[in-house]
């Protein structure tokens, strides 16, 4: 098992605190006759034991027969408090994530709504010319919440009308256009908000319309909207399922990291392309726990993060996902009291928040969603407690 120091550090608090120190005129005499008598306007970072995770890991990565596995633990106000990793896993390990990529996609779109370029709850045919005519109705937050009545990714994957989708050779907008215009699906498309279907072609329109009412591409808007501000040097978006492995949900071997082998594309996979290290997909994780900053920056404006973590499926059309949950706009939403929220991927990769606790964590493996969820199952548990423990 290797630790490594994280990147997102308590230091930023300090750094906070001494910046309101300074705003309220504390002088360094002021600073010296507080230490002089003893006195300290802070409180100690918590120390965390999290020594009980990492058996939990261990055996589950020796008995699957697994190459590793990573896990970064974040906290609302501290930051990174965690990191462990196994096997071929450190902190600089890029990863293919697949559904993982839901709730960062749908975060672009949200930006772009608080920059008064869309309005998540208008048509899009109001904002796109090739959306005009058919689809009247659907909108952006139908599209990012499973809702708009297009066919979704299962049971059948490779549905003939939309397997643009994963041609990394076609453009976005292009195969938005075909497959929103298609008569293929007219049997099988039904009106939107009235039924949960997970994944498919509608995350393609959705990034489609991100780039078309931007006039930016998918590249820039994840560079305005994490890579700059967030300091992600590792997130990337691309189409490697047709590419990579055989085209299936099982983990493509050959990948190891080595983000040159991904085909160069103009069509990047919105719900399944991000590629990242744990270290980045946790500054991610910050940046939702803290009403939408990263470091300095308001990147998203908190009533849109909160937007993003309600369950929109059940308060709109009292819909439910296949599962029995909820469903925000790209993250899964539990409604056993917890609290918590997810974007598991096919790949076994799963970042969750605990919303009333302020922490989450990110487990990676690669390997496949149902391992990814057995393993994230036994993990909530003791994650939970050695914060409580600590607080």
């Amino acid at each position: 098992m290797t630790f490594t120091r994280a990147r997102s550090i308590r230091a930023a608090g300090a750094l906070v605190l001494l910046a309101s120190l300074t705003a309220a005129g504390c002088s360094s005499d002021d600073a010296g006759a507080e230490e002089a008598s003893g006195a300290t306007s802070t409180a100690p970072a918590p120390e965390y034991d999290f020594s009980a995770v990492a058996p939990i890991v261990e055996a589950f990565v020796a008995e699957n027969g697994l190459n590793g596995a990573g896990l970064v633990v974040v906290d609302e106000d501290e930051g990174i408090i965690d990191e462990q990793y196994f096997g071929e896993f450190d902190a600089d390990r890029v990863s293919l994530v697949a559904s993982a990529s839901k709730m960062v996609t749908a975060g672009v779109l949200v930006r772009l709504a608080d920059q008064g370029l869309l309005d998540l709850d208008e048509p899009i045919a109001g904002y796109v010319d090739w959306a005009e005519g058919a689809n009247p109705e659907i909108t952006v937050a139908q599209l990012l919440s499973g809702s708009s009545g297009l066919v979704g990714l299962l049971p059948n994957p490779g549905y003939g009308p939309y397997v643009c989708q994963f041609l990394p050779s076609v453009e976005l907008e292009e195969c938005a256009a075909t497959a929103w215009t298609t008569t293929g699906d007219d049997a099988d498309v039904v009106p939107p908000d009235t039924e949960f279907r997970y994944g498919g072609v509608q995350w393609q329109i959705a990034g489609a319309v991100a780039e078309t009412v931007s006039g930016t591409p998918w590249s820039q808007l994840l560079e305005e909207t994490y890579v700059e501000p967030c300091g992600v040097e590792s997130l990337g978006y691309s189409n490697h399922w047709t590419v990579l492995g055989e085209g299936g949900f099982t983990y493509p071997a050959e990948f190891g990291g080595d983000t040159s082998l991904l085909p160069e594309t103009e069509n990047p996979h919105m719900e399944g392309g991000l590629y990242i290290d744990p270290v980045d997909y946790a500054e991610l994780l910050l940046m939702q726990l803290r009403d939408g900053r990263c470091g300095d920056t308001q990147v998203l404006e908190p009533e849109s993060v909160e937007l993003m973590h309600a369950d929109r499926v059940g308060e709109t059309y009292g819909g439910a996902t296949m599962t029995g949950t909820g469903y925000g706009l790209g993250w899964w939403v539990d409604r056993d009291g917890s609290n918590r929220i997810s974007d598991a991927g096919a790949y076994g990769a799963v970042p969750w928040l605990d919303l009333d606790g302020g922490f989450g964590g990110y487990l990676v493996l690669e390997a496949d969603a149902r391992l990814g969820a057995t393993l994230a199952a036994q993990l909530y548990e003791p994650v939970e407690a050695a914060i409580t423990a600590a607080r």
